[in-house]
Formats: structure tokens, sequence, C-alpha cells
């Protein structure tokens, strides 16, 4: 039998951080954008996710060339995650977390991926 492991403020933080990464993906991807919107875009992408628990800050960037290299005849596209790239920061009690997810081109995949993790 295995001992109970305290968690830990850490723990707690990459775990809101990974669940903000998801629920921003999830949320959004689909949604219609074309340069013209693409701002007012990451501005709700935003404005969500700073709603939730935890979020000390989000900042959003659509690549606008991907939007206009899949725009159709009306000049829109679906949001897809090779156009994002969203870094949100969460603070838990003593631990902030920057997470982020951006589009790696060698893997082909818009990665989620913890980039920092500081403990005030």
């Amino acid at each position: 039998m295995s001992e109970k492991e305290e968690l830990t403020d850490r723990d707690n933080a990459l775990f809101e951080a990974g669940i903000k990464l998801g629920a921003l993906y999830h949320q959004f991807i689909g949604t219609p954008v074309s340069p013209e919107t693409a701002e007012s875009l990451e501005t709700a992408i935003k404005e969500c996710v700073s709603l939730q628990p935890f979020v000390s800050s989000v900042t959003a960037k659509i690549d606008r060339e991907k939007v206009r290299e899949r725009a159709n005849e009306f000049n829109y596209c679906e949001l897809r995650g090779e156009m994002l790239d969203v870094t949100v920061v969460v603070r838990y009690e003593t631990v902030e977390a920057r997470v982020r997810v951006k589009y790696d081109e060698a893997l082909d995949y818009p990665l989620m991926r913890i980039e920092e993790v500081l403990t005030k």
C-alpha cells in the first residue's frame, strides 16, 4: 500500500492551469473568425478565461496570416489550434504557474506546456 501524499500549492496551481488551457481550447476551437474579427475573438478569449478562479493574467494571439490562408469565399474560417498562441498565468496560494498553448511546427500540433513555475 502506498502512502498518501499531501497536495501542494504547486500541484494545485498546475492542475488549475491545465484545466484553463483545456477549457479554452475546446471552448473556442471551431469559432468562426476572419482577419477583421480576430482581435475581438482574442479579447473574448482573454476575458472569458480571466473569469475563472485563480487566473491572474491571460494573453491571446490569433495568427492572422493562417486565418487569411484558410479563409473561404466569405472571408472567414473556423479557428484552429494552429492559429492560437495563448498564455495563462494562474496563482494558487504561494505558487504562480505560467502555461501556454502554441502551435509546434516540428510536432505539427498545438502543444500545451508549462513554461514557468514560481514560488512566492
